[in-house]
């Protein structure tokens, strides 16, 4: 195999560089803080630096782990793995000056490191303040060495115990720099990796083809990362996918099947639930824009260009009871926050025979809350059978027996935690139970039954999902008097569900490392590349226009776009009205954390500052 460069830090008696010397295919570069005279007087140190150049290793002293780059040519700065193990600033440095020191230290790290190299940090038991640390420290009392390194874009993926009686011939030195050994029981080995960058997209446009126009559309902002993934194309190995896969295959048992997923448009118009307009993703006429050059060109002169809005721009109008007065939506486009309405235009083309089971597969949008199981985004599929009437219970069972079936099998291959599915009525929910996709749901149209998840540990069921619901209507097609079952599925729920995903966010991620834990066809539990991501907590306090409701849909989907989705908590946590005006103030508290990403306190205050600026323009806010 390919030789791997390692760079070791602060290395002192050079013990564990003596070690790691002997790895087959490790070419070893050790380097020392102190001057070649203070580390001779260390006790072994000659002799540990006398065997690492005789296994070839490169030994160089007087070296500061904050300025690497200075010391190696830009074609020596390749280097697959940095260790450095219990840093410390010397005598008796507190956890604010160590925490400068280990920030500096990644900065300086970022420069010499390869792309997929990793940086090994070992720290005395406590010192880290992740939860992998035994006791735990106070956060305010630790290195907070998660969150110091996202400021220079690595995330922790690894941690496990430094064992030393394992390593042959290490000897820890430097207590308060005085060639003393220290404990080192307890003590642990951080591993980070590089982080993709932060999301920062650039207004986006995506052309579709409504009835023979062209549509160009300005695509939202919170949405420039989730257009055409491609995520259920027949080659992707994505978890939605493969579960897709394996419902329809179950179901192709008991159903001849058709698919229809090719040509199914993003955007909609026409009528709609005014239950859902607040949730919806609207695309209105932009009469300002007018085709470019090149867009002509390529023979686009006559689409017509659209942009989003959040919200009617009358400010002598609020609510979307005004809204229509205000402005003419029917003329207005919507991305779809359903494929039902596409299944229901297929029935009245009248292709459908009995015992048809069609199958429409894809991505669909609904603004909503911020929470752990509220997807902005997710894939969606329909599953609609034509049968007589009179016989749609009986196929309502057959096809929930078919999606329970797979669902088991799919879930027993993955982990041995408990997980149930049952077909439940709708009525028997209240609507407080109800999660947003199951609510959205319920407005869209009447719904008869809900597919639902229980999934815990093996001892006890601890949470309740619902994943699916089923609806049935009735048409008349010519001489043909059939009744008809829908089933929707939300694919996104099913896969974190199944695979231990805990975030929504990290079936979007562009990172590389999700998908290659999931081979073409294949379901595992999932593993995080991100461990203990650190939370920067911010307030924010505002008056509201008199006579207003906060929109809180606008204001969590402002959260969303400013933060690039990593606000994951927002909440109410006081209100005020002053009794002289009646005027009502409100403070939010908002979270911040990525699950894929380093995210860094400086980053996240731009965020907040931000954040403060578009809710006082785009709501009308007054800021406190």
């Amino acid at each position: 195999e390919p030789s791997r460069r390692v760079l070791l830090l602060g290395e002192g008696n050079c013990s564990f560089a003596a070690s790691l010397c002997r790895a087959r295919g490790t070419r070893v570069v050790a380097t020392c803080y102190e001057s070649q005279e203070e580390v001779a007087g260390l006790l072994r140190a000659a002799e540990n630096i006398g065997r690492l150049k005789e296994a070839g290793a490169e030994v160089l002293f007087s070296v500061d782990c904050t300025k690497l780059e200075d010391y190696f040519s830009p074609e020596e700065r390749k280097f697959d793995c940095i260790y450095f193990n219990f840093p410390h600033c010397g005598r008796k440095a507190g956890v604010v000056k160590n925490r400068a020191l280990l920030a500096r230290f990644f900065r300086s790290s970022a420069e010499v490191l390869t792309e997929d190299g990793e940086v090994h940090v070992a720290l005395c038991k406590g010192q880290g303040g992740t939860p992998a640390d035994q006791p735990r420290r106070e956060w305010h009392n630790s290195w907070q060495i998660v969150a110091v390194a996202a400021g220079a874009g690595f995330i922790l993926s690894n941690v496990h115990p430094f064992k030393a009686e394992t390593i042959q011939g290490y000897n820890c030195t430097g207590y308060r720099s005085q060639d003393k050994s220290f404990c080192v029981e307890g003590a642990l080995n951080h591993i980070f990796t590089r982080s993709t960058p932060l999301s920062y997209f650039k207004p986006t446009s995506c052309e579709v083809e409504l009835e023979s126009r062209k549509v160009s559309f300005q695509v939202p902002q919170v949405l420039v990362d989730k257009i055409n993934r491609g995520f259920l194309e027949l080659n992707s190995n994505h978890p939605v996918q493969t579960i897709k896969e394996k419902l329809t295959e179950e179901l192709s048992q008991a159903f001849a099947l058709q698919n229809t997923d090719c040509c199914l448009p993003l955007l909609r118009q026409g009528h709609l639930s005014a239950a859902c307009h607040s949730n919806i993703f609207w695309i209105v006429p932009n009469p300002e824009e007018t085709p470019s050059t090149e867009e002509m060109s390529n023979g686009l002169a006559n689409a017509a260009l659209f942009s989003h809005v959040d919200f009617c721009e009358d400010k002598d109008k609020s609510g979307w009871a005004n809204v229509q007065e205000g402005c003419d939506i029917s003329k207005w486009f919507y991305l779809r926050p359903s494929l039902l309405p596409y299944a229901q235009e297929i029935i009245e083309r009248g292709t459908f025979l009995p015992g048809m089971l069609h199958v429409l597969s894809g991505p669909v949008f609904r603004k909503c809350l911020i929470a752990p199981y509220s997807l902005p985004v997710f894939h969606e599929v329909v599953f609609v059978c034509a049968v007589n009437r009179g016989t749609e219970n009986s196929c309502i069972q057959v096809l929930a027996n078919n999606i329970k079936t797979s669902i088991h099998s799919l879930h027993q291959a993955v982990s041995s935690f408990k997980l149930s599915i049952s077909l439940q009525e709708a009525t028997s929910f209240e609507s407080t139970e109800l999660n947003d996709f199951a609510a959205f749901e319920y407005q869209l149209n009447k719904i008869q039954y809900l597919i639902c998840v229980e999934t815990g540990p093996a001892s006890s069921c601890e949470k309740r999902f619902c994943v699916g619901v089923v609806r049935t209507a009735r048409y008349e097609l010519g001489s043909s008097d059939l009744g008809f079952v829908f089933v929707s599925l939300n694919l996104d729920l099913l896969a974190m569900l199944i695979c231990g995903i805990s975030d929504w966010r990290m079936l979007w991620t562009p990172d590389t490392r999700f998908l290659r834990q999931f081979p073409r066809g294949e379901l595992k539990l999932f593993k995080s590349f991100s461990l203990y991501p650190p939370s920067y907590v911010h307030d924010v306090s505002f008056w509201v226009p008199d006579g207003e409701q906060l929109d809180e849909v606008a204001f969590h989907t402002i959260a969303r776009q400013v933060s690039g989705e990593t606000v994951v908590s927002i909440q109410l946590v006081d209100s005020y009205q002053q009794p002289e005006t009646g005027r009502r103030s409100l403070c939010y508290r908002l979270t911040f954390q990525s699950c894929d990403k380093a995210l860094s306190s400086r980053g996240v205050a731009e965020m907040q500052l931000l954040f403060r600026e578009e809710i006082k323009h785009r709501l009308r806010l007054t800021l406190r």
